[in-house]
């Protein structure tokens, strides 16, 4: 474990599935501003899902998208205003049925920020301390397989399609019986991303040696910037899982673009289309996960990218041809200043 390893920085330098959002989709620009004259609007991509707060773009709402998917394929969910009490709180998991663990997330976020596995009474406490604004509380999904699936259909179509599937492998260690949690994660690069916020988590438990063998999940949040591995899986993709999906997209009106981030039994299921949670539709912002594999090359990244930027403008047309128009520019812009400020 004390081999050379390489600094952070130069890894990010040259794994793009570790840059800042911006420097990765800087040189995509000049594409996004040749859809835009395409489609007669900067704003172009807020009106393929009208169903959804500014398309999706930020700071929808989650509970408001959760309540148009069909309940069959959803969790047991209730939505909390800001400054509930936790007495209240308790009282609602009871009505719900609802045991620990649970998954508190904000009504509005995006990269997985303050989602967080709340596993008793006094965790749940301390998340009320810290977060003060609405949020969901939702049942804690014991299925080992995470997906993110990326359907679209197009307005003047009857059927959609999936585009992307990204399977998450969460950050986890493998004791060897003499390492702490804290060397195993600086042998591994993506881990070793993580450490300061792993420090400042478990903290005198991060000298934790573990067994040989044993396998040490390290954080149950399947975002990748909190350390989760995206695996390109579009091999799963075929007639049978666009029906599925149709199946679950369908019901919610005006929906023609997203990623169903969700939990499922088994991939066999997958195909029947039981045993599958939604945790979170997202809308227009939503990327083809799969581009983020560590496989994958960087221009790959981009045309699969630009790829689903045409489909958004594609049906943008589509949508405008019916009467429906993007939001107005200026709307936007001061949404974005708010919701950043």
């Amino acid at each position: 474990m004390n081999k050379l390893q390489l600094p952070l920085w130069l890894i990010k330098l040259t794994h793009f599935e570790y840059w800042t959002w911006w420097m990765f989709y800087i040189p995509l620009l000049p594409y996004w501003l040749y859809q835009a004259t395409r489609t007669r609007s900067l704003t172009f991509f807020t009106n393929a899902d009208p169903c959804i707060d500014y398309g999706g773009f930020f700071g929808e709402s989650k509970i408001d998208i959760l309540k148009q998917i069909p309940s069959d394929f959803l969790p047991t969910y209730f939505f909390v205003k800001k400054e509930t009490s936790l007495a209240i709180i308790l009282e609602k998991l009871k009505e719900n049925k609802l045991d620990f663990p649970i998954i508190c997330k904000p009504n509005v976020g995006e990269r997985g920020s303050q989602v967080e596995k709340i596993i008793d009474k006094i965790t749940l406490e301390k998340y009320l301390q810290n977060l003060q604004e609405d949020f969901i509380i939702q049942e804690f999904i014991t299925f080992e397989i995470e997906l993110g699936v990326l359907y679209y259909r197009y307005p003047n179509q009857s059927k959609g399609q999936v585009s992307s599937i990204t399977r998450k492998e969460f950050l986890s260690v493998i004791g060897d019986g003499k390492s702490s949690i804290e060397a195993l994660m600086q042998a591994n690069t993506r881990a070793r991303f993580q450490l300061e916020t792993m420090r400042l988590r478990l903290g005198e438990k991060i000298h934790e040696v573990i067994p040989a063998g044993e396998k040490r999940l390290l954080e149950p949040i399947g975002n990748h910037c909190r350390g989760t591995k995206f695996l390109d899986n579009n091999f799963l993709i075929n007639e049978k899982l666009n029906q599925v999906f149709d199946k679950i997209a369908l019901p919610i009106e005006g929906f023609h673009y997203g990623r169903f981030d969700m939990k499922v039994k088994s991939i066999e299921d997958l195909y029947e289309g039981k045993n599958i949670r939604i945790m979170e539709l997202n809308g227009v912002s939503s990327e083809p996960g799969h581009i983020y594999d560590p496989k994958n090359t960087v221009w790959n990244a981009y045309r699969d990218l630009a790829h689903h930027w045409k489909i958004i403008a594609d049906i943008s047309i589509q949508q405008q041809q019916k009467g429906i128009m993007p939001i107005e520019t200026k709307i936007i812009w001061q949404v974005a200043r708010e919701h950043f400020a």
